[in-house]
């Protein structure tokens, strides 16, 4: 639930300025936020990129995805499914949070919670029906049992609902074994480990009643407490003890996010979070869930700005949030909540805030009756930006990169299978408008009249359809969405299919062999394949070949490389973009030093580190400087000692203290705490003088 996520952030930061006490101290360097222009510079365009040969994931039928909950006694009502169906909504959750472990379905009651008439499981399918959606339902692993929720889905499979996914839980973590109880679990036991032994009872025990069935398990989301701390008796993180342990059980796995931040300005920056959080959890996947990892999406459940619920800031960030997500392959987005009632009312961006998680008002007033929302089921801001993203994401759209060059000003592009390019803009100052010039990468539009646009804007009742500016250049009113559809100068007809999704083999620090299946020849026999990198929001091609594999070579050691094959026929038709793989070069594998890196103790926003230095050559080293680089900008080193610290931007530098010596095979050790504010991704390259060490 949203009011547990931000007291976790609270306690973290608690937490971390605990560690100020240690020693040596270093320069610490803060996460910027964007600020508004001045309105003298606003109309300075913003240069975006649309980068058609850079493909992302493609959308699933499940994409746009809300929560209801069994204490809305508006769930299941004719009026509240029109409003779901209206705005594309795909996938619905059920019962609704932290009620899940406490809801017993047979009686449909909630002992300790409020139930609504006329919510039960049967009220919920009927409304998933009308609006054509499919249900994902929690299973109460945290008071119930495997044989309920197996009872749970003979009923729904004996009704013939299209109940296909099923997670075993909610927020499992928040049961206490951390320190902060706000998930019901009756389980003497509380670890990740007995969390795991349980999903793997409720997904035999589900599976032999509907083996057809997806499981899901609840795993933390990297850069939201507790992701990196390891509890008293744990052999690892919650993510570790789970994916090992009932990795081979499940077909999914769940993570919430609620960004944080103090102001809608900050948590809006947040959805910069994203790509990193993603790439972290599939690492975890695919390092601890056994052979075929590759086999587990990720859903993400639950997710709001916290900031301006209701207003503007609502809206962009769900546009923002849903399209990252996404690209990044993530199977559905669903938003907290449908219903959820009054909190505390503000105004923000001239426009008043209820405080409300729900996109659809609640009708109710504040406990005196000073303030009242608007009538039952008028939508606020983010219900508008949903039902924006219904007409930019399609299933089998192909989602492409896109950027700026503007902090404030995000892009989104998705590419139709009829040949038509959708832009989304999200201008995120709320006082200046932006003049934007967009550049195609891959992709012509056709120039013939303006492209259509749909819009939201700050303290709009609704979207705005226009035909307005061209393909290439459009006005962005502060604070709004903008969402563009463009026509190709011309058909592919008759052009190559795409090639199949590509995997790696062989990756060391400077060289990767990529491989793909055969893509489908149009017209004209395909010539080659040309294989690219993502560089920022361009591409660069890596090189080019007749057969379905090819070795990069003068790669980087420890980089992330995100790489896209085409196709090329005998006439230069070129096919859409495989679908993105990203890979992380090694450090070599032998070298003159070698240094081990170890997360000592995490507590979901610092952590203590200890480096291990050592020389492997057969001199002496006089005079030591160890070098690594941040991969983010939101990690610091706070404190450090057995050496000199210092960190400028990214880059940080270990100097050895005055006179100090490593030993030909002797080994060293230093120590740091370091403050994050989002994905700890570890460094994976450092340099002893300028030398690139092995990695122990």
């Amino acid at each position: 639930m949203p009011s547990a996520i931000f007291h976790r952030v609270a306690r973290g930061a608690l937490l971390l300025g605990a560690c100020a006490l240690c020693s040596v101290t270093a320069p610490t360097a803060a996460t910027a936020v964007p600020t508004a222009i001045p309105a003298a510079t606003a109309a300075t365009p913003v240069a975006v990129t649309v980068n058609a040969r850079a493909g992302l994931a493609t959308v699933p039928g499940t994409a746009l995805g809300v929560n209801d909950a069994i204490w809305d006694t508006n769930l299941g009502t004719d009026a509240t499914s029109d409003l779901l169906k209206s705005a594309g909504v795909r996938m619905i959750r059920y019962p609704g949070g932290s009620y899940a472990d406490i809801y017993h379905w047979r009686d449909h009651t909630a002992p300790g919670g409020y139930v609504a008439p006329n919510t039960d499981f049967d009220t919920f399918m009927a409304s998933v029906e009308r609006i054509g959606a499919e249900p994902m339902i929690i299973a109460n692993y945290g008071t119930g049992t495997a044989e309920e929720a197996a009872g749970w889905v003979r009923y729904a499979k004996d009704k013939g609902y299209r109940a296909k996914y099923w997670t075993i839980g909610n927020e499992n973590y928040g049961n206490g074994h951390y320190g902060e109880p706000w998930e019901a679990d009756n389980h003497a036991d509380k670890s990740p480990a007995a969390y795991a032994s349980g999903v793997v009872a409720f997904a035999e025990a589900m599976k032999a009643v509907d083996p057809d069935i997806k499981i899901g398990a609840v795993l933390t989301m990297p850069g939201n407490w507790p992701d990196g701390v390891v509890g008293a008796g744990d052999a690892g993180t919650w993510n570790k003890e789970v994916l090992t342990r009932a990795g081979a059980h499940i077909d999914f796995a769940d993570v919430h996010w609620y960004p944080g931040g103090g102001s809608a300005a900050e948590a809006l920056t947040r959805t910069g979070h994203i790509n990193d959080a993603m790439y972290l959890l599939r690492r975890q996947i695919d390092r601890y869930a056994g052979p075929d990892a590759g086999r587990i999406p990720i859903s993400l459940t639950e997710t709001n700005v916290g900031v301006g619920q209701n207003t503007q800031p609502g809206a962009l960030f769900l546009a923002d949030a849903y399209s990252d997500l996404l690209e990044s392959g993530v199977f559905t987005v669903q938003w907290w909540n449908v219903h959820n009632g009054i909190g505390t009312v503000s105004t923000v961006a001239g426009q008043r805030d209820y405080g409300d998680y729900g996109m659809l008002s609640s009708g109710n007033c504040l406990a005196d009756a000073s303030v009242c929302e608007p009538p039952l089921n008028t939508p606020f801001a983010p219900y508008h930006a949903l039902k924006l993203m219904k007409s930019f994401v399609h299933p089998g759209d192909q989602l492409v990169r896109a950027g700026t060059d503007d902090p404030l000003v995000t892009a989104h592009a998705a590419r139709r299978p009829n040949g038509d390019l959708q832009v989304l803009l999200v201008n995120r100052d709320p006082d200046n408008e932006r003049a934007a010039t967009l550049d195609y990468r891959g992709y012509s539009p056709a120039t013939t009249g303006p492209p259509t646009v749909i819009s939201f804007r700050n303290g709009a009742e609704g979207l705005e359809t226009a035909a307005l500016g061209t393909t290439g250049a459009q006005t962005l009113p502060p604070y709004s969405l903008t969402l563009l559809t463009m026509h190709p100068a011309r058909t592919g007809d008759g052009a190559p299919g795409a090639p199949g999704a590509p995997t790696a083999t062989a990756v060391t620090d400077r060289t990767a062999t990529i491989s793909w299946p055969a893509a489908r020849a149009g017209r004209d026999p395909i010539a080659k394949y040309e294989v690219y990198r993502s560089n920022g929001v361009t591409s660069e091609q890596l090189g080019e070949t007749s057969g379905t594999s090819f070795t990069a070579h003068n790669l980087t050691p420890g980089t992330r490389y995100t790489v896209n094959v085409l196709a090329r026929d005998t006439a230069g038709g070129v096919s859409w973009s495989s679908l993105p793989l990203t890979i992380t070069t090694t450090a070599p594998a032998t070298s003159t030093c070698t240094v081990r890196l170890t997360d000592t103790t995490d507590w979901g926003s610092g952590f203590v580190g200890a480096i291990d230095i050592t020389n492997n050559g057969p001199a002496p080293v006089t005079g030591w400087t160890l070098t690594f680089t941040w991969p983010t900008t939101w990690q610091t080193v706070q404190s450090g000692w057995s050496a000199t610290w210092t960190q400028t931007a990214r880059d940080v530098r270990v100097t050895a203290d005055a006179g100090a010596t490593l030993a030909a095979g002797g080994t060293t050790s230093v120590g740091f705490v370091a403050g994050y504010s989002g994905p700890n991704v570890l460094p994976e390259v450092f340099a002893l003088n300028g030398t690139v060490c092995s990695t122990g």
